[in-house]
Formats: structure tokens, sequence, C-alpha cells
């Protein structure tokens, strides 16, 4: 089989802090991958904004430099695609709170292509670039905006947040980013839910155990400490990125696969999760281990942000009452790995009592590095000598299997040509955004509340000793965090 790539309309987009390390890292190396599989159309137009003077030639050479970087094969690259890609860039100097640039901005887009504007700038600019946009006409009925996390620091930021985009755009309109959702195997987990009869009978607390949600990281926090003791792993990632880990897994079906269809139900979920309390909630923060360690990298000997989160999640709907969601991130662990694990409950009647009671199956999906997806079964040994039982892995990697369909895409790489589409499915909705900041915030009263400091915990391991306990009171253990 081999993978059917249909081209977008030609479009303009313009990207605010085009020069930045977002633009010239993942949009910029997408938007050139894309033009390669034939999904880009040439005569499509990037207009990169900035308030750094800088000419057209210069700003080409700077990616063509980062092409260089982060495309590093050269057959990848080839040479003449390289030079198409770059007649599509273009710059403009912009004063986002004033008045420089705008006209000059206008003067470049058409009127008769897609007119899509990716904020890659700080949220305190979201407001005020939005307003420009719709104050000097460039935002026409139909333009898109792209806004990217953080959304918001908490529920009343949030909510603001959303009453400035709402104020010049419509809702259709506006595209909040969230990386995780364009992972190949985020969409996967909705394709294994809704086009296989083989799981969707059993996705239920009637025959799943648990679930575990797991997203580490082997690096600190070095050279980003100052944004992120103003964060700190609960906001960073479990409010957005676990969240919608959570919500795909454990969502109803769509009545279809349509962006407010599969949003309706996403939100359902985050309606239904319980309050956190205290004991179901472990905070920790890597210590120095012949290294700096949290505080050092923070420059903050009182920084109680904790850099590692485990919560025990119950969701108090029909389909999931009493079936805990165990999820848990944190940096400097002992390797960096994202995985959705859904246990099933032991056999309720084992037929070999002289055989130790076997694990229950296992559907593990993984996000990173290596995606692909894990059913583990149990069968007997092969050899005489009676039964024996043993676990193996139906294994299916992604790079392998789907070797014909091409390599798998960046997450950005979809992302953005479903902004160029029109396509909202992968795309958060603004109280589906509330809705997630109104559940994060009571966790985060309850710990500034508490005044506790978050558990030491040594870098290369799994984290503190107390959210292993979180699982131990419940019978259960954690998955190993794998090298």
């Amino acid at each position: 089989m081999v993978a059917r790539t249909i081209p977008v309309e030609t479009f303009d987009l313009v990207i605010f802090g085009g020069t930045g390390d977002l633009a010239r890292r993942k949009i910029l190396p997408s938007l050139f991958r894309r033009m390669r599989e034939g999904q880009m159309p040439t005569d499509a137009r990037i207009i990169a904004c900035a308030r750094g003077k800088m000419s057209r030639k210069a700003f080409q050479q700077m990616i063509r430099e980062a092409l260089e970087e982060f495309i590093p094969n050269d057959t990848d690259r080839p040479e003449d695609l390289v030079g198409t890609f770059l007649k599509a860039l273009d710059f403009v100097t912009l004063d986002v709170m004033g008045t420089q640039g705008w006209d000059d901005l206008a003067g470049k887009l058409r009127d008769d292509a897609i007119r899509a504007f990716y904020l890659s700038v700080g949220p305190g600019l979201f407001g005020a670039i939005a307003s420009k946009l719709s104050e000097t006409g460039l935002a026409t009925p139909e333009s898109r905006i792209v806004v990217e996390k953080p959304l918001g620091h908490d529920y009343t930021s949030a909510c603001e947040l959303n009453r400035q985009l709402s104020a010049s755009f419509d809702e259709h309109q506006i595209y909040r980013i969230d990386h995780y959702l364009g992972k190949e195997t985020v969409q996967n987990l909705m394709a294994l839910r809704f086009a296989n009869a083989l799981f969707e009978p059993l996705w239920n607390a009637q025959h799943i155990d648990h679930v575990q949600i797991t997203v580490a990281e082997s690096i600190g926090v070095e050279g980003r400490g100052g944004y992120y003791d103003k964060s700190g792993a609960m906001r960073d990632m479990v409010q957005n990125h676990i969240m919608q880990l959570l919500c795909l897994t454990a969502m109803e079906p769509p009545a279809r696969f349509e962006p407010d269809a599969v949003r309706d139900e996403k939100l359902k979920v985050i309606r239904a999760l319980d309050p956190v309390t205290s004991e179901e909630t472990v905070r920790g923060q890597y210590r120095a281990n012949g290294e700096g360690g949290y505080l050092d990298h923070v420059e903050n000997p009182d920084s109680r942000t904790e850099s590692y989160v485990a919560l025990k999640v119950q969701i108090s709907n029909w389909r999931w009452a009493g079936t805990p969601f165990y999820v848990r991130t944190g940096k400097k662990l002992r390797s960096r790995m994202s995985e959705i694990a859904v246990i099933f409950k032991e056999v309720p009647h084992s037929i070999f009592p002289e055989v130790s009671q076997r694990k229950g199956n296992a559907l593990i999906i993984r996000l990173q590095p290596d995606e692909g997806i894990t059913l583990r079964m149990t069968i007997k040994d092969p050899g005489p000598g009676g039964m024996r039982l043993r676990e193996v892995p139906l294994d299916m990697s992604f790079a392998d299997a789907l070797a014909d369909a091409g390599a798998v895409p960046d997450a950005y790489e979809r992302l953005v040509m479903d902004v160029i589409r029109g396509n909202q499915t992968l795309f958060m909705r603004g109280d589906e955004v509330e809705a997630a900041w109104a559940w994060t915030d009571a966790i985060l009263a309850t710990w500034d509340d508490s005044g506790d400091r978050p558990h030491p915990y040594d870098p290369g391991g799994s984290g503190p000793e107390d959210a292993l306990a979180l699982l131990h009171r419940d019978g259960r253990r954690w998955r190993e965090v794998e090298t």
C-alpha cells in the first residue's frame, strides 16, 4: 500500500515570530517536507514577520541553513526543491504593538488564496496580534489564526485569552495547536478503537483494570528554567498533552469523524473527571546527583515547582466507573518515552491451577520515540514437559509495518496542512481548554494550600518513591520507564 497525498489549495501563511526557534526547527522544515511530498503547492507563499530588520535574501539564507540542520540527509533535501521552496519565502519587518510593517504585509497577501496567520510568539501577544489583524482588515471571514501553548496560565487567563481571540475571530477560525494530537500514533488510537470490532466492546470498566499514561523525558530544564519554574509539569504537560491523550483514550465514539463531534466527546470526558485528592497526587523535583539539580537549573533554591507529577484520575461515567487512569510525567527520568498502556483484567477463572497467575493482557500504544502498538498476550511456551505459559508481544512498529507508506510525518506537517484544509478535528476548542484548566486549577490550589515541597528524586530513575506507592496501594505497579 502506498500513502496517498492530497494537495491543498494555494495559500498565504504568515508566521509571526518567523525567525524564532519553533519556525526554524519545526514549522518551515515541515512545510518543506510537504512540498517535497507534493502536498504544498509550489505557488504557496510563506511570509515571516519579526521585529528585527532583515532582507528577504538574508531570511531565505537563514532557512536554507535551518533545512540543512534539521533535514541533514542530502537525499531528503534535493537542491532544486530547496530553491523552489526558498522562492516561496518572504520577510516583513513588523512591530506587532505599533504601526510599522502592517501595510507592507497587506501588500504581500493575495485575495484569491487561503490566508492563515501562525502566532509563533509569546501568549502575551496573541490578543494584540488578533486585534491588529482585524483592525487592519487583513483578517477575512475565512482567514485562520493558529496559536501555540501555553493557552493560559490558569482558568481565568485561559478565559481572557479566549475572549481576546473571539473578539476578532469566530471559533471556527481559531486553531489551538497541541502537537501531540498530530502524532500518527495518537490518531491511530482513534482508528484502533472505532474502526475495529475487536477492541471497542472491551473498552470499558468491565474488561479494563486500569490505564497508564506516561510522558517521560530524559532531559532537565536547563536553558528554560525561568519559564519552567513559573509553569511546572502540571501546567506544561498534564493540563494539555496528557489531558488530550486521556480524552482520546476515554471518549465515547463520536457520531461522525467531524471536528465538533470529536471535540464534544472529549469535552464530556473532562467534565466527568472527579476532583483529585491530595492522596491521589505526587509531586517531585529531580535533585543534584553529580550535576546540577532542578533548583540549580531554575536558580531558585526555594522553588516548590514540580518537575514530576503523578496522578490517579477517576472518570465518573458509565463506561469508566471504577477503572482508574494513572498519569505521570517528569524530567530527568531514565529515558525519553511516551506511551498509553491499557491493562485488561485477568481471566475470571484459570483452567491451569498449577501455573502461576499471569498478568492481564495489555495494549501498549507507543507515541515516542519508536511509534507503534504492542499487544501483550499469554501463550504456551513451546516444548514438552507440561503446560508452561509465557507472555509474548504482538508488536507493530510503524517504521517497519508501514515502510512502503514512507517516513512517518512530523506532527507539525499534518497540523499545518489541516489548518490550510480548514479541518479542526485535531485542534482544541475554547470550551475544552477552559474545562481542562478548571479541573487543573483545583489540583494546583490543593498543592498551594498544603505548602509541601515536592519529593526529591534521583536523575536517571523513574521518579519519586511516593509515585510507586500511588499504585502499590491499589495492588498495581507502574510499567518500567525503559531505556
